[in-house]
Protein backbone atom coordinates (compact mmCIF):
# COMPACT_ATOMS: atom_id res chain seq x y z
CA UNK A 1 0.00 0.00 0.00
CA UNK A 2 1.27 3.22 -1.13
CA UNK A 3 1.65 6.33 1.92
CA UNK A 4 -0.60 9.12 0.75
CA UNK A 5 0.17 12.28 2.23
CA UNK A 6 -2.87 14.71 3.02
CA UNK A 7 -1.05 18.18 2.41
CA UNK A 8 0.15 16.87 -0.78
CA UNK A 9 -3.12 15.36 -1.86
CA UNK A 10 -5.52 18.31 -1.08
CA UNK A 11 -3.04 20.86 -2.63
CA UNK A 12 -3.64 18.32 -6.11
CA UNK A 13 -6.83 18.70 -5.97
CA UNK A 14 -7.26 21.99 -4.84
CA UNK A 15 -5.74 22.94 -8.10
CA UNK A 16 -7.08 20.33 -10.44
CA UNK A 17 -10.92 21.61 -9.04
CA UNK A 18 -9.99 25.08 -9.43
CA UNK A 19 -8.67 24.63 -13.18
CA UNK A 20 -11.63 22.41 -13.74
CA UNK A 21 -14.53 24.54 -12.97
CA UNK A 22 -12.44 27.29 -14.50
CA UNK A 23 -12.41 25.30 -17.89
CA UNK A 24 -16.16 24.45 -17.11
CA UNK A 25 -16.46 28.21 -16.68
CA UNK A 26 -15.22 29.43 -20.08
CA UNK A 27 -16.34 26.62 -21.95
CA UNK A 28 -20.24 27.09 -21.11
CA UNK A 29 -19.55 31.39 -21.39
CA UNK A 30 -20.03 31.93 -17.99
CA UNK A 31 -18.97 35.02 -15.57
CA UNK A 32 -15.89 34.46 -13.41
CA UNK A 33 -15.76 35.27 -10.00
CA UNK A 34 -12.81 33.33 -9.22
CA UNK A 35 -13.06 33.74 -5.04
CA UNK A 36 -15.77 31.79 -5.67
CA UNK A 37 -14.00 29.43 -8.17
CA UNK A 38 -11.41 29.02 -5.00
CA UNK A 39 -14.06 28.41 -2.47
CA UNK A 40 -15.25 25.22 -4.60
CA UNK A 41 -11.96 24.05 -5.27
CA UNK A 42 -11.59 24.18 -1.90
CA UNK A 43 -14.79 22.20 -0.81
CA UNK A 44 -13.98 19.59 -3.27
CA UNK A 45 -9.83 19.38 -2.06
CA UNK A 46 -11.07 19.04 1.59
CA UNK A 47 -13.69 15.86 -0.01
CA UNK A 48 -10.89 14.24 -0.88
CA UNK A 49 -8.85 14.58 2.00
CA UNK A 50 -11.66 13.41 4.07
CA UNK A 51 -12.19 10.20 2.26
CA UNK A 52 -8.65 9.27 4.04
CA UNK A 53 -9.41 9.79 7.48
CA UNK A 54 -10.39 7.96 10.18
CA UNK A 55 -13.70 7.06 10.12
CA UNK A 56 -15.04 8.45 7.23
CA UNK A 57 -15.15 5.68 4.58
CA UNK A 58 -18.86 6.64 4.19
CA UNK A 59 -17.80 9.16 2.19
CA UNK A 60 -16.93 6.82 -0.51
CA UNK A 61 -20.89 6.59 -1.56
CA UNK A 62 -21.49 7.24 -5.05
CA UNK A 63 -23.93 9.31 -3.18
CA UNK A 64 -21.44 11.57 -1.43
CA UNK A 65 -19.07 11.50 -4.27
CA UNK A 66 -22.20 13.15 -6.34
CA UNK A 67 -22.98 15.62 -3.33
CA UNK A 68 -19.67 17.18 -3.05
CA UNK A 69 -19.56 17.64 -6.93
CA UNK A 70 -22.51 19.44 -7.01
CA UNK A 71 -21.48 21.11 -3.98
CA UNK A 72 -18.58 22.75 -5.53
CA UNK A 73 -20.49 23.58 -8.63
CA UNK A 74 -22.96 25.58 -6.68
CA UNK A 75 -20.41 27.28 -4.64
CA UNK A 76 -19.25 28.84 -8.02
CA UNK A 77 -21.12 29.42 -9.96
CA UNK A 78 -24.83 28.81 -7.73
CA UNK A 79 -26.57 32.12 -8.85
CA UNK A 80 -26.00 31.82 -12.46
CA UNK A 81 -28.64 31.74 -14.70
CA UNK A 82 -26.92 29.19 -16.79
CA UNK A 83 -26.38 26.79 -13.83
CA UNK A 84 -27.43 23.48 -15.70
CA UNK A 85 -25.33 24.27 -18.75
CA UNK A 86 -22.39 25.03 -16.41
CA UNK A 87 -22.86 21.88 -14.71
CA UNK A 88 -23.27 19.62 -17.41
CA UNK A 89 -19.99 21.57 -18.98
CA UNK A 90 -18.10 20.19 -15.32
CA UNK A 91 -19.63 16.73 -15.37
CA UNK A 92 -18.04 16.45 -19.21
CA UNK A 93 -14.87 18.09 -18.20
CA UNK A 94 -14.30 16.12 -15.13
CA UNK A 95 -15.16 12.72 -17.05
CA UNK A 96 -12.74 13.97 -19.57
CA UNK A 97 -10.01 14.37 -17.11
CA UNK A 98 -10.62 10.96 -15.10
CA UNK A 99 -10.50 9.47 -18.83
CA UNK A 100 -6.93 10.96 -19.30
CA UNK A 101 -5.58 9.49 -16.28
CA UNK A 102 -7.16 6.26 -17.12
CA UNK A 103 -5.68 5.80 -19.93
CA UNK A 104 -2.09 6.89 -18.47
CA UNK A 105 -2.02 4.30 -16.27
CA UNK A 106 -3.45 1.47 -18.64
CA UNK A 107 -0.13 2.76 -20.42
CA UNK A 108 1.83 2.55 -17.95
CA UNK A 109 2.46 5.98 -16.01
CA UNK A 110 2.25 6.15 -12.62
CA UNK A 111 2.64 9.70 -12.09
CA UNK A 112 -0.99 10.80 -11.16
CA UNK A 113 -3.19 8.13 -10.31
CA UNK A 114 -7.46 7.84 -8.68
CA UNK A 115 -7.31 6.11 -5.45
CA UNK A 116 -11.08 5.99 -4.05
CA UNK A 117 -12.33 8.18 -6.62
CA UNK A 118 -9.95 11.43 -5.51
CA UNK A 119 -6.43 12.13 -7.56
CA UNK A 120 -2.98 11.46 -5.69
CA UNK A 121 0.41 11.36 -7.26
CA UNK A 122 3.69 10.25 -6.41
CA UNK A 123 5.10 13.40 -8.18
CA UNK A 124 6.78 16.31 -6.35
CA UNK A 125 5.10 19.41 -5.93
CA UNK A 126 6.70 21.04 -8.96
CA UNK A 127 5.36 18.32 -11.44
CA UNK A 128 2.29 18.21 -9.58
CA UNK A 129 1.19 22.12 -10.13
CA UNK A 130 2.78 21.78 -13.86
CA UNK A 131 0.74 18.71 -14.55
CA UNK A 132 -2.85 20.09 -13.25
CA UNK A 133 -1.72 23.25 -15.32
CA UNK A 134 -0.97 20.74 -18.76
CA UNK A 135 -4.56 18.77 -17.67
CA UNK A 136 -6.29 22.59 -18.10
CA UNK A 137 -4.77 23.67 -21.13
CA UNK A 138 -5.41 19.88 -22.83
CA UNK A 139 -9.28 19.82 -21.77
CA UNK A 140 -9.62 23.63 -23.24
CA UNK A 141 -7.99 22.59 -25.74
CA UNK A 142 -10.06 19.42 -26.28
CA UNK A 143 -13.40 21.25 -25.75
CA UNK A 144 -12.85 24.89 -27.60
CA UNK A 145 -15.18 23.95 -30.13
CA UNK A 146 -18.03 24.18 -27.35
CA UNK A 147 -17.13 27.36 -26.76
CA UNK A 148 -17.28 29.10 -30.36
CA UNK A 149 -20.19 32.04 -29.92
CA UNK A 150 -21.63 30.22 -33.36
CA UNK A 151 -22.78 28.53 -30.88
CA UNK A 152 -26.89 28.14 -31.07
CA UNK A 153 -27.82 28.50 -27.42
CA UNK A 154 -25.71 32.02 -27.82
CA UNK A 155 -27.17 33.50 -30.39
CA UNK A 156 -31.11 34.85 -29.24
CA UNK A 157 -33.67 36.61 -31.13
CA UNK A 158 -34.51 40.03 -29.84
CA UNK A 159 -38.02 41.88 -30.79
CA UNK A 160 -37.65 45.75 -29.73
CA UNK A 161 -40.76 47.97 -30.10
CA UNK A 162 -40.39 52.09 -29.84
CA UNK A 163 -44.11 54.12 -30.79
CA UNK A 164 -46.12 51.41 -32.12
CA UNK A 165 -42.99 50.54 -34.43
CA UNK A 166 -40.93 47.50 -33.73
CA UNK A 167 -37.49 45.52 -35.34
CA UNK A 168 -37.01 42.23 -35.10
CA UNK A 169 -33.24 41.08 -34.76
CA UNK A 170 -31.06 38.33 -33.82
CA UNK A 171 -28.51 38.89 -30.25
CA UNK A 172 -25.54 37.71 -29.13
CA UNK A 173 -25.32 37.07 -25.14
CA UNK A 174 -22.41 38.07 -24.59
CA UNK A 175 -20.64 37.99 -21.00
CA UNK A 176 -17.85 39.97 -22.29
CA UNK A 177 -20.26 42.76 -23.01
CA UNK A 178 -20.52 45.01 -19.10
CA UNK A 179 -22.18 48.00 -20.65
CA UNK A 180 -24.99 48.84 -18.39
CA UNK A 181 -27.83 51.62 -17.87
CA UNK A 182 -26.57 54.21 -15.17
CA UNK A 183 -29.54 55.09 -14.23
CA UNK A 184 -31.19 51.16 -13.22
CA UNK A 185 -27.77 49.26 -13.69
CA UNK A 186 -29.41 46.86 -16.23
CA UNK A 187 -27.29 45.57 -19.42
CA UNK A 188 -27.80 47.77 -22.66
CA UNK A 189 -27.83 46.41 -25.95
CA UNK A 190 -25.74 47.65 -28.43
CA UNK A 191 -27.02 47.42 -32.15
CA UNK A 192 -26.03 48.00 -35.42
CA UNK A 193 -27.51 51.37 -36.01
CA UNK A 194 -28.52 50.48 -39.48
CA UNK A 195 -30.24 47.56 -38.32
CA UNK A 196 -32.77 49.20 -36.11
CA UNK A 197 -33.97 52.17 -39.41
CA UNK A 198 -37.33 50.76 -39.04
CA UNK A 199 -37.79 51.90 -34.97
CA UNK A 200 -37.54 55.88 -36.66
CA UNK A 201 -40.14 57.49 -38.83
CA UNK A 202 -39.64 57.70 -42.27
CA UNK A 203 -36.91 59.80 -43.15
CA UNK A 204 -36.04 60.46 -39.35
CA UNK A 205 -33.54 57.18 -38.65
CA UNK A 206 -29.83 58.40 -38.23
CA UNK A 207 -27.49 58.20 -41.04
CA UNK A 208 -24.29 56.49 -40.92
CA UNK A 209 -22.33 59.69 -40.65
CA UNK A 210 -24.80 60.66 -38.18
CA UNK A 211 -24.06 57.91 -35.80
CA UNK A 212 -20.21 58.92 -35.57
CA UNK A 213 -21.19 62.14 -34.46
CA UNK A 214 -23.83 61.35 -31.52
CA UNK A 215 -23.75 64.47 -30.02
CA UNK A 216 -24.87 66.61 -33.24
CA UNK A 217 -27.41 63.71 -34.22
CA UNK A 218 -28.70 64.05 -29.89
CA UNK A 219 -29.32 67.56 -30.99
CA UNK A 220 -31.20 67.01 -34.24
CA UNK A 221 -33.89 64.13 -32.25
CA UNK A 222 -34.32 66.72 -29.36
CA UNK A 223 -35.25 69.63 -32.01
CA UNK A 224 -37.82 67.06 -33.87
CA UNK A 225 -39.56 66.27 -30.34
CA UNK A 226 -37.22 63.02 -29.18
CA UNK A 227 -36.49 64.94 -26.06
CA UNK A 228 -36.17 62.76 -23.18
CA UNK A 229 -36.51 59.74 -25.39
CA UNK A 230 -32.35 59.89 -26.56
CA UNK A 231 -29.01 60.22 -24.48
CA UNK A 232 -25.30 59.88 -24.96
CA UNK A 233 -23.98 56.94 -23.32
CA UNK A 234 -20.39 56.44 -22.73
CA UNK A 235 -18.60 53.62 -22.95
CA UNK A 236 -14.80 51.81 -23.53
CA UNK A 237 -13.57 49.05 -25.56
CA UNK A 238 -10.31 48.07 -27.54
CA UNK A 239 -8.68 51.07 -28.75
CA UNK A 240 -11.43 53.58 -27.34
CA UNK A 241 -10.69 54.80 -23.99
CA UNK A 242 -13.88 56.68 -24.12
CA UNK A 243 -16.32 57.28 -26.31
CA UNK A 244 -20.48 57.96 -26.63
CA UNK A 245 -23.24 56.12 -28.28
CA UNK A 246 -26.29 57.32 -28.68
CA UNK A 247 -28.69 55.54 -26.95
CA UNK A 248 -32.59 55.27 -27.06
CA UNK A 249 -34.90 54.17 -24.59
CA UNK A 250 -37.44 51.59 -25.75
CA UNK A 251 -40.87 50.85 -24.97
CA UNK A 252 -40.25 47.54 -24.80
CA UNK A 253 -38.20 44.78 -25.43
CA UNK A 254 -38.11 40.95 -25.42
CA UNK A 255 -34.70 38.69 -25.61
CA UNK A 256 -34.98 34.93 -26.26
CA UNK A 257 -37.77 34.14 -23.95
CA UNK A 258 -37.28 37.16 -21.75
CA UNK A 259 -39.34 40.30 -21.29
CA UNK A 260 -36.80 43.27 -20.64
CA UNK A 261 -39.31 45.61 -20.72
CA UNK A 262 -37.89 49.59 -21.25
CA UNK A 263 -34.18 48.44 -22.13
CA UNK A 264 -31.66 50.99 -22.82
CA UNK A 265 -30.56 50.37 -26.93
CA UNK A 266 -26.75 51.88 -28.06
CA UNK A 267 -26.85 52.79 -31.70
CA UNK A 268 -23.36 51.20 -33.25
CA UNK A 269 -21.92 53.51 -36.02
CA UNK A 270 -20.19 50.22 -37.22
CA UNK A 271 -20.33 46.63 -37.60
CA UNK A 272 -20.48 44.27 -34.46
CA UNK A 273 -19.55 41.34 -36.61
CA UNK A 274 -17.80 39.99 -39.42
CA UNK A 275 -20.57 36.89 -40.55
CA UNK A 276 -20.80 36.01 -36.99
CA UNK A 277 -25.05 35.53 -37.38
CA UNK A 278 -26.20 38.68 -35.48
CA UNK A 279 -26.22 42.56 -35.21
CA UNK A 280 -26.57 43.10 -31.61
CA UNK A 281 -24.82 42.11 -27.95
CA UNK A 282 -26.66 42.17 -24.70
CA UNK A 283 -24.18 41.37 -21.59
CA UNK A 284 -25.93 38.72 -18.65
Amino acid sequence: MRTVYLDELFLLNFVVDYLLLLAAGRLAGEVLRRGRLALGALLGASYAAAIFLPGCAFLLHPLCKLGAAVGMVLTGYGDSRRLLRVSLVFFAVSAAFGGGIFALNTLGSRGLALENGVLSSAMDLRLILLSAAGCYVFITLIFHRSARHSSPQELVPAVLRLDGRQVALMALVDTGNTLTDPATGRPVMVAEGEKVVPLFPPGRAPRPEELRDPVALLERLDGEGWHGRCRLLPYQAVGVECGMLLALRLDGAKVGTEDCGRLLLALSPTRLTDGGGYCALIGT
